[in-house]
């Protein structure tokens, strides 16, 4: 029954739990075997780091800029359009006084009459 439970163990420290546990599992022999293997993985590992984070970076600055860009757009439309009611309005001011016409601005708004005949 001895040589069942020394067997046992030998199996458990030849299991990767053993391995693992003992430390065995990666030797100072593998990257002395596989050190160009090791360099590449890490370096690509860097490489994939670094270009996440730039990534990541660049779609904050995006999104601030795309903020950014709707504020100026609506500020942008808003003066535009009191730009162009100032140059209508002062446009047509200075066609009436250069012809000589004695017309000034309403202050009512128009209004519409109606009939109650219509023709036929």
């Amino acid at each position: 029954m001895s040589h069942t439970s020394a067997d046992k163990s030998g199996r458990e420290r030849d299991s990767w739990l053993g391995r693992i546990i003992e430390g065995r599992l990666v030797t100072g022999d593998f990257f002395t075997r596989h050190w160009l293997q090791v360099f590449v993985i890490l370096a690509m590992l860097l490489v994939y780091i670094t270009n996440r984070y730039s990534c990541q970076r660049s779609m904050e600055q995006i999104r601030r800029l795309n903020t950014r860009l709707d504020i100026v757009q609506t500020e942008s439309y808003r003066i535009r359009g009191e730009y162009m009611g100032r140059i209508r309005e002062s446009q047509m001011r200075h066609t009436l006084d250069s012809l000589g016409l004695d017309l000034a601005v309403q202050s009512r708004p128009p209004y519409h009459v109606t009939t109650s005949n219509p023709r036929k």
